[in-house]
């Protein structure tokens, strides 16, 4: 939904607490996970409004265990357009 990156503790707080909010139901489940020495790679799925959201978070750190980056992908299609309305509420 967002194609730039967010930058600042703030705007990723208020991104985070919202992607909570959308996401963070009874069915909420992690599938999977990948690991790198400073990098980690998690899998997940959650059912919204009867449709199922499957998507991966990306997250880096630094050395000091900061997060330097953290990206979201999500399929199907329609999980991303249910996804866009409702963050869009959260985040007026």
């Amino acid at each position: 939904m967002v194609h730039t990156p967010q930058v600042g503790k703030a705007v990723t707080g208020m991104y985070l607490r919202a992607a909570m909010l959308v996401l963070g139901n009874d069915g909420f489940r992690y599938l999977n996970e990948w690991r790198g020495d400073r990098s980690a790679v998690l899998e997940f799925e959650t059912t919204i409004d009867g449709i199922l959201v499957n998507g991966v978070d990306m997250i880096d750190w630094n050395e000091d265990g900061l997060i330097t980056r953290f990206k979201v992908m999500v399929r199907p299609l329609k999980a991303i357009n249910l996804l866009h309305q409702l963050m869009a509420q959260r985040l007026r």
